[in-house]
């Protein structure tokens, strides 16, 4: 004979297993569809935030700068396209216009040429660049230059032309853009680098790369870049998994790292001399 309490206690495991077995599979999904609409909310927001947004795009005639160019450019933003060369700034905004946007209106790019080893050149084209359109939305500092060799062989000219091009003209270019944003209260400014301003290299002594993502495709970063100007965020790693886990290699193992790398880069110096 069973007693009050067991089957007191047998009717609870029921309950339990009947509010388990009908209510986890619609919280799961209520779970997964509020997490859906929240990302979807996010693109939209994203997509509204560019659509129309002064974009200037330093170094966008090759690499990662060209692939941003594309997709704030899909996204409809009003892109400012700088380099050095013209006809490549030329060649790719034809480019632009000829491509097919059926999702947002487009504009065409306009093109202001400099070099970033220039202060003057710098605010010259900063007051093109207010002077045309008013204000500026984002400011990507991509342009770089790269030098490889070891530190004894590298001249001081050398040094200070990698760090005019690489730290001291994007820092002059966002100090002359940067008072239309506090006037404003709104703005974006985008600085791109390489992974190895966290960890050093060994015969890179002067280079402040910013214009690779260690091993990623420039359209894969570029669409990362496009997304993090959307949803805000302040600094991002993009890389794939070999050079994020490099970085912790740097910290808890440096001999081994500098080992690994040192290793590499003499390889690559010897088929450089062969």
């Amino acid at each position: 004979m069973v007693s009050a309490a067991t089957r007191k206690s047998l009717l609870k495991v029921r309950v339990m297993d009947f509010i388990t077995s009908t209510a986890i599979l619609p919280l799961l999904f209520g779970c997964v569809g509020i997490f859906s609409l929240f990302k979807l909310l996010q693109h939209m927001r994203m997509k509204a935030y560019l659509r129309n947004a002064v974009v200037i795009i330093t170094g966008a005639t090759s690499g990662l700068g060209r692939e941003c160019a594309r997709v704030f450019f899909a996204a409809g933003a009003k892109l400012v396209l700088c380099g050095r060369n013209r006809e490549a700034l030329e060649e790719l905004a034809r480019e632009l216009a000829a491509s097919r946007v059926t999702e947002v209106q487009t504009h065409k790019p306009y093109i202001v040429t400099f070099d970033l080893a220039d202060p003057g050149a710098i605010v010259a084209a900063t007051a093109e660049i207010l002077q045309c359109f008013g204000y500026v939305d984002v400011l990507i500092n991509n342009a770089g230059i790269s030098y490889r060799g070891a530190i004894i062989d590298t001249t001081t000219d050398v040094d200070k032309r990698v760090m005019e091009t690489n730290y001291f003209g994007p820092v002059a270019l966002t100090k002359a853009i940067l008072p239309s944003m506090i006037k404003r209260r709104h703005g974006h400014i985008v600085a791109i680098s390489s992974i190895q301003g966290k960890i050093s290299i060994p015969f890179r002594s002067a280079f402040m790369d910013k214009t690779t993502a260690q091993g990623r495709r420039p359209m894969d970063v570029a669409r990362d870049v496009l997304a993090i100007v959307g949803k805000k965020k302040k600094d991002v790693i993009l890389a794939d998994l070999l050079p994020s886990l490099a970085i912790y290699l740097r910290t808890l193992a440096p001999g081994l790292f500098f080992s690994l790398m040192a290793s590499r880069a003499r390889k690559e110096q010897k088929s450089k001399n062969s």
